[in-house]
This record gives C-alpha cells, sequence and structure tokens, in this order.
C-alpha cells in the first residue's frame, strides 16, 4: 500500500516540506488573531509603555484636567507647560523627544 509520506519508496518525498509550512500558517494565524482581537483593548503587551499621554496624578494630566475645566486659561496653560517641558523633559509636539 502506498502512502503520500512513502513516495515510490525512496523516503518521505515532497510531503516532508508540507507539513513545516502548515505548522507555520497555524503559528501566523494563532499570533494574528491574538493581536487583532484579545489585545486590541489592552494596547497589547509591547504597547505598555509607548503611550505618551499623561495618565495618572502626573503633573501633565494635572495641568490638562484643569486647563479641560477652565480653571486657567490658555496662556497660563502654556506658560506652566514650558516650565514642566524644561524640568521633566516631556516628548515634544513633532512626536520624536524633545
Amino acid at each position: 500500500m502506498q502512502t503520500l509520506a512513502n513516495w515510490n519508496g525512496g523516503g518521505p518525498g515532497p510531503w516532508i516540506l508540507f507539513f513545516p509550512l502548515i505548522w507555520a500558517a497555524v503559528v501566523v494565524g494563532v499570533v494574528t488573531v491574538l493581536r487583532r482581537t484579545g489585545w486590541r483593548g489592552r494596547g497589547g503587551p509591547w504597547r505598555a509603555s509607548a503611550d505618551p499621554r499623561p495618565t495618572g496624578d502626573s503633573p501633565l494630566a494635572v495641568l490638562g484636567r484643569r486647563f479641560a475645566s477652565g480653571e486657567i486659561d490658555e496662556d497660563e496653560y502654556w506658560r506652566r507647560l514650558s516650565v514642566l517641558d524644561e524640568q521633566f523633559g516631556r516628548i515634544g509636539k513633532g512626536g520624536g523627544p524633545a
């Protein structure tokens, strides 16, 4: 009885190359599905520190909240933001380090 893995009795034949390709496709598919669905809400494990937006009680977050609520005007916001930029080295407007 002839099987696919035993091609003309001379060894496994070309079908042996097909199985690693199947496993590679399965791994790529699983990673793709996890990245698009499971990790989307959390930002993924590799994006945890890449978010430059201020959170919590950082000085930049407090300043932003005060400006958004109307406690300070735009001139005061920019003046205080420039002081924080000098002290803490905030990320610049262009997306790169200041």
